[in-house]
């Protein structure tokens, strides 16, 4: 059964507009009455309107309130989630060990809720096409684009990761016309990161986006956009904690189900690459 309604409302409540906002807390506050309401009466309920529901839902993605309302139910017959934890003075390893792992399922669960199947698939097919894929990101956004660099070079698809903008502005003005750039923030602010989603756009290179959940100016440059869960973060576990592991998550999401799509290549690509590092090892 469908999920996430109650994950993607809280994703994007910081950024909506206070008729939205309005709807967003009522259901946040009353879930199990809205599942049989109207947009009309919701509208009525919350204090705002119909119209603002149909908004909320356009600014959560979906396809329209009653996609949301299935979202919903489904979100209230799973089990209670414990939610994150931060770590506390002086607290024992033991606690840390236990919170962390609590944590790192917690945003790998959230983010799978907000997977979009026709945008992953879109993904999927424009980087199987494309004869190279430059991944860029700025602070901890550049490891998960190391990353992803690694995992498409092992596959035998042209892949580039550079932090210097100038040099990617290079790439971009020389890009093959089945080219892609993937631009990863998890803000979705990141200067940098729009400056090259821009710069792709002037150019009319396929650009892709990783972001939180929501709507940003990166998301607005894109083509093709890809989310990771948001939630408040906690002093000790910032972005660079929580979101580095989601973001990882959709990488092996993209990289296995390109893996599916050309199953016989890949096992020979990955094994060509394995025996090539072997070789390196045993001549050291």
């Amino acid at each position: 059964m469908a999920s996430g309604g109650l994950n993607m409302i809280k994703n994007v409540i910081p950024s909506l507009p206070e008729s939205e906002r309005k709807i967003a807390d009522y259901i946040l506050e009353h879930p199990k009455e809205i599942v049989n309401c109207t947009a009309g009466e919701l509208g009525t309920l919350a204090g705002s309107s119909s119209a603002a529901v149909i908004r909320l839902c356009k600014s959560l993605g979906v396809k329209g309130f009653q996609e949301l309302k299935v979202r919903i139910a489904g979100d209230l017959v799973k089990p209670v989630e414990q939610g994150y934890r931060d770590i506390e003075p002086d607290e024992t390893i033991q606690s840390i060990v236990q919170k962390t792992t609590s944590n790192s399922i917690q945003s790998l669960s959230d983010t799978s809720e907000l997977i979009n199947n026709y945008e992953l698939e879109q993904a999927v097919n424009v980087l199987l096409k494309a004869k190279n894929v430059h991944f860029f990101g700025i602070g901890a956004s550049h490891i998960i684009a190391m990353d992803a660099q690694q995992k498409f070079l092992r596959i035998n698809k042209g892949s580039t990761a550079f932090t210097d903008a100038h040099l990617v502005a290079t790439l971009i003005a020389n890009a093959d016309e089945d080219d892609v750039v993937f631009g990863i923030s998890f803000s979705g602010e990141t200067k940098e990161v729009i400056n090259v989603l821009s710069l792709a756009k002037e150019n009319n290179v396929k650009t892709i986006s990783l972001t939180k959940y929501g709507q940003s100016a990166v998301t607005s440059l894109a083509e093709i956009n890809l989310f990771t869960s948001y939630s408040n973060e906690a002093p000790f576990r910032s972005a660079a904690t929580s979101s580095r592991l989601a973001q990882l998550y959709v990488i092996d999401l993209l990289f296995l189900c390109m893996a599916a799509k050309q199953y016989d290549d890949t096992v020979q690509y990955i094994d060509k690459t394995r025996e090539a590092i072997k070789f390196l090892k045993k001549n050291k």
